[in-house]
């Protein structure tokens, strides 16, 4: 007995150094993973990260031309002004100027102020703004203590006069000459000014859509004048069926017409029914839908061989598969199987009734009252089968693939 114990205990002793070896590299592998998985999230962000940061520093380093980063600079200060507007200060800085009787407004306090958050709401050029600040910080100062009351337009004083490197609006190139169509309405609205506000460009118009000429005062191919002053000129497209020009609104005013249209003498360009041709254009198992202009082939419903139109109820003939039933196809898989369902039922009925008839012929008693059970199982079925419709059926999967057979080998 003594033996038997010592065997038991020792089996019991090596369990549980198995069952402690298992928890602790269960314990190993818990820890690795939770020290790799933060680890390849930190990557991922880390890469994001880095992206972000450099499309900032390339949008930061940006070189814009003279005049685009003059004005981002006068733009950003100009923020700085409204940011430290008079309005915006109660109490404070505001009663010590009151005391010392200085103007906040135009005070070195408020421009210093200025000057420390200018550019710092640049995205684009940021750099540029900065190297610009710096270089031009006593024309800045200039501008903020003598010339604001005569020039209160920072971009205009700065920009335009004192560094040159902008135009007057409507105004272009080295010399600020004037844009084709003057100054007051360039290209007679239609279009713009190549070069306008900057020292560069050549001042031609580029004209909007609809609109050519030196001046875009013209009305382009497939447009049509539908107003004109000594000022100012309108143009309309021309009508979807209009294959070039018109004179007017409306497809009786084409001078030709788009393919897919057909011209007529009262009515203009009209559109051509391709579907009501003898033939369709579609290919088979296809129905034709038109539209202005054009045509679409959609496929017939899966249950149709050859159709006129969407859905079951508009086949020609129906597919392999499927019966006419009250003018649509339907699937006719179902009665298939119904039929051959009730021929196996009706015969597993006769099969009952001959097998009672056979076994239990010698005694009448017994034969009749398990033939009226029968009769009564049957008649039961029979109710309960056609008075409850049949459940969908289901594919069902093998529970062997869930609970693979054991190893027996060993």
């Amino acid at each position: 007995m003594s033996k038997e114990g010592d065997h038991s205990d020792a089996g019991k002793m090596c369990k549980l150094r198995r069952d402690a070896v298992m928890l602790m590299m269960m314990v190993v592998l818990v820890s690795c993973l939770t020290q790799v998985m933060p680890d390849t999230n930190k990557g991922e962000g880390d890469t994001k990260k880095k992206s972000n940061d450099s499309n900032n520093n390339n949008l930061k380093n940006t070189k814009l031309p003279p005049c685009a980063a003059c004005r981002v600079l006068t733009d950003s200060f100009k923020k700085g002004i409204e940011s430290t507007a008079r309005g915006k200060f109660e109490g404070g800085d505001s009663a010590w100027e009151e005391e010392k009787m200085i103007s906040y407004k135009k005070s070195e306090v408020r421009l210093i102020e200025i000057q420390e958050k200018v550019c710092k709401d640049v995205e684009r050029g940021q750099k540029q703004c900065e190297t610009s600040a710096e270089e031009h910080e006593g024309l800045l100062e200039d501008w903020w203590f003598r010339e604001q009351e005569s020039e209160p337009d920072l971009h205009t004083w700065l920009c335009i006069y004192t560094l040159r490197v902008c135009c007057p609006p409507n105004h272009y190139g080295p010399q600020c000459l004037s844009c084709k169509g003057g100054t007051e309405n360039p290209c007679n609205g239609n279009g713009k000014c190549k070069g306008a506000g900057t020292r560069k460009g050549s001042g031609d118009c580029s004209c909007n859509p609809g609109y050519q000429g030196e001046f875009c005062d013209a009305c382009s191919y497939g447009y049509f004048q539908a107003y004109k002053d000594d000022t100012k000129i309108l143009c309309d497209q021309c009508h979807k069926s209009c294959n070039g020009p018109c004179s007017g609104p409306g497809q009786k005013s084409c001078v030709a017409c788009k393919e897919g249209w057909i011209m007529d003498t009262e009515k203009g360009c009209y559109d051509v029914n391709e579907c009501a041709a003898d033939r369709s254009p579609c290919k088979r198992n296809q129905f034709c839908v038109n539209s202005e202009g054009s045509y679409s082939c959609l496929e017939c419903d899966k249950s149709c061989d050859g159709c006129n139109g969407d859905g079951p109820d508009m086949c020609d003939k129906c597919a392999d598969g499927y019966i006419l039933e009250k003018d649509m196809c339907v699937d006719n898989s179902g009665k298939e199987r119904d039929r051959h369902m009730a021929f196996a039922r009706y015969v597993t009925y006769a099969g009952l009734t001959l097998a009672t008839c056979i076994i239990l012929q010698k005694s009448t008693i017994m034969a009749a009252i398990v033939g009226a059970s029968v009769a009564a199982y049957i008649g039961l079925s029979e109710y309960y089968l056609r008075d409850t419709p049949a459940p969908p059926i289901t594919p069902e999967i093998p529970a062997s693939l869930f609970n693979p057979r054991p190893d027996v080998s060993n």
